[in-house]
């Protein structure tokens, strides 16, 4: 199905989109470009798409290893330079240790008032070094998460909530939000072959192997019982979310499916159903689509949201959500725990999602439940 997309994106020889960041981590620019090769047309080389830019890549504070030496919730210190949200304040908890993957951020977004509206629900976000204040991001943007929040909650949109931004792995994000099981499904030669794949000639796709389902315990066993125990929140399933973009979309759609009695809901958003940058004979797609058919519960237990834009990287994703769309709608999936939502001319980046971050928002956690008002088909807007 990417194949249609050949002529708009530019290539290597080999057959891999382009990524042109000659930067390292912080190498790319958010711009289309022109390639020689398609004189009089815009071929979209993925700058603001290649592996780097797939939802937030780690900035210069990223924790390393080491750091799991750090008692677990300690919080920040007077040196680190911490977000300043629009509404609430943000406590971090500092290179929170793991047994399961290294040490990272944890910011723990609290809203005005906090905790006068006990119990909260907890949207569980990843890339949480993206979400808050774009002075502190490599690409200068952000999601917005703070200011989305309190907007929706001020007007009773929603229940009152949390946000828990889980900051990512840096070079080993690939490694973890790559769901594991439809990874470890394919033949030993594809599996080679991915774990093999280059994101530019001096980068691998992986600097690791793949690590999600280590990711995920990291999650329930680690962070959700000290989030639970340190802050007034309901810590039920149906009071706890995973919320994610891109390859966190992959990894959010993961966890729910692995974790149902512990997350009631994810939300996806420009889903990265690629899961590399091949795109030509590329086993992920169906693999993935496969996970979900094996995985998926029967509907009533868990709800999902999903959505996409249509430009940059995210003109790859129609023919592949409509196809992981089928599969929830063959299902018996329907309005009350199922929506995907199509945004023509949205990009791949934080601004586009934080555009329209209110959507998923309201799916999780709206009082009326904004899927019961929406076709559990595509939707435009």
């Amino acid at each position: 199905m990417l194949t249609m997309l050949r002529d708009r994106v530019a290539r290597t020889p080999t057959g891999q989109l382009a990524c042109p960041c000659s930067g390292g981590w912080h190498g790319a620019k958010l711009a289309p470009t022109r390639s020689a090769t398609h004189t009089g047309r815009v071929a979209f080389a993925l700058l603001a798409g290649c592996m780097l830019s797939l939802a937030g890549c780690a900035g210069p504070d990223a924790p390393s290893d080491a750091a799991s030496a750090v008692r677990a919730g300690d919080t920040a210190s007077a040196e680190e330079t911490l977000p300043v949200p629009g509404s609430g304040r943000i406590e971090r908890w500092s290179a929170f240790p793991s047994t399961h993957v290294p040490a990272r951020h944890v910011d723990i977004w609290l809203p005005e008032g906090y905790p006068a509206a006990a119990p909260y629900a907890v949207v569980y976000m990843h890339d949480g070094q993206m979400l808050f204040d774009a002075r502190h991001t490599w690409n200068h943007q952000e999601w917005q998460a703070d200011e989305v929040a309190a907007r929706l909650m001020a007007s009773a949109e929603v229940r009152p909530f949390i946000i828990v931004g889980i900051h990512n792995g840096g070079p080993r994000r690939h490694s973890e939000y790559f769901p594991q099981r439809p990874f470890e499904s394919l033949p030993d030669a594809e599996r080679n072959a991915l774990l093999a794949a280059r994101r530019s000639p001096d980068q691998p796709l992986f600097a690791a192997p793949v690590a999600s389902d280590a990711y995920l315990r990291f999650l329930v066993e680690e962070l959700k019982p000290e989030v639970d125990r340190r802050f007034a929140v309901a810590s039920g399933r149906d009071s706890t979310f995973v919320l994610g973009s891109s390859m966190g979309g992959l990894i959010s759609m993961y966890a729910a499916l692995e974790y149902p009695d512990v997350f009631g809901a994810a939300a996806c958003l420009s889903t990265h159903w690629p899961g590399t940058f091949q795109t030509e004979n590329n086993p992920m797609p169906s693999a993935f689509r496969s996970y979900v058919e094996n995985a998926l519960p029967d509907p009533g237990r868990l709800r999902f949201y999903f959505d996409h834009g249509t430009a940059t990287l995210d003109a790859l994703y129609p023919p592949l959500q409509d196809a992981v769309d089928r599969v929830f709608l063959d299902r018996g999936y329907d309005s009350s725990n199922f929506l995907s939502l199509e945004f023509p001319g949205a990009e791949h980046s934080e601004q586009a999602w934080a555009a329209r971050l209110d959507r998923p928002l309201r799916f999780l956690l709206g009082r009326d439940g904004e899927g019961a008002s929406a076709t559990a088909t595509r939707n435009h807007y």
